[in-house]
């Protein structure tokens, strides 16, 4: 079951489009000592329950880098193996399924909600002098990520912690500028619970579908793409509609001066 899911892994590699650091990995025979990740991610098949979907998935959405198209799939797949007792809870494969999504997505909200209240806490001087530290590029950061993010957000608004979920470089980062902007909690929580949820999704479909088979990746990449699509434009029209009704109902409610 190890190295189906060490399969997974790699062919998802193929696909994946946030992660660019992770898909220059050298082939095995060529490396001499598994880097960091990899053993994490050793651990983490050797390892795989509830407990640790949300902790590497906390991890992957806060600002340390690591992609959770190594996190859901394999346990999807693996959580409709009967064989599996950490994850197999019932017969009911959407059931189990369903769980994954839903402890990935509650650790991506804690990573969220980290750095959320890390920014709000400590300000924008001191953020952009870590992204510029020693330790911030360790951690693959800096401060033109941090300024890119940040403008997303004040283009698309509190929307962007919602899309932003979907996109490479902004995912991770989106929650800064959430913190620095001062967003209203409630909706932080929301539209990040959201993204992160048809995000997640649509990862464990993929995982459980392809069964790492590299045929089947390949012939609906070009559905997971308009898949991915889909999920923003109902996100993003979801979110205008409520704010068009909610502003309809301020003018309604506003007295008429004579």
């Amino acid at each position: 079951m190890k190295r189906l899911t060490s399969v997974i892994f790699t062919l998802l590699l193929l696909t994946a489009a946030s992660a660019p650091a992770f898909a220059q990995t050298q082939p095995a025979e060529q490396q001499e000592k598994p880097s960091a990740t990899q053993r994490v991610i050793s651990w983490y098949n050797d390892h795989l329950n509830y407990g640790t979907i949300t902790l590497l998935m906390t991890v992957e959405s806060s600002f340390i880098p690591f992609p959770s198209e190594v996190i859901v799939p394999p346990a999807a797949y693996q959580a409709c193996d009967s064989d599996n007792a950490a994850l197999y809870v019932t017969p009911s494969k959407f059931v189990n399924v369903l769980l994954v999504i839903v402890f990935a997505t509650l650790g991506a909200l804690i990573g969220a909600l980290i750095n959320y209240v890390l920014s709000l806490l400590l300000g924008r001087p001191i953020i952009y002098w870590f992204a510029d530290s020693k330790v911030g590029h360790m951690l693959l950061l800096d401060s033109a990520k941090v300024q890119k993010a940040e403008d997303y957000f004040r283009e698309h608004g509190n929307v962007s912690t919602l899309v932003g979920r979907f996109i490479p470089a902004i995912r991770q980062l989106i929650s800064i500028p959430a913190g620095l902007a001062r967003m209203h909690i409630g909706k932080f929580i929301l539209f990040t619970s959201i993204g992160a949820a048809a995000w997640n999704t649509v990862l464990a479909i993929l995982g459980y579908v392809a069964h790492g088979q590299k045929d089947l990746i390949d012939k609906y990449n070009h559905e997971l793409t308009i898949a991915l699509l889909a999920l923003v434009a109902i996100g993003v029209v979801y979110v205008v509609c409520k704010w068009i009704i909610s502003a309809k109902k301020r003018k309604n409610e506003t007295p008429t001066q004579e």
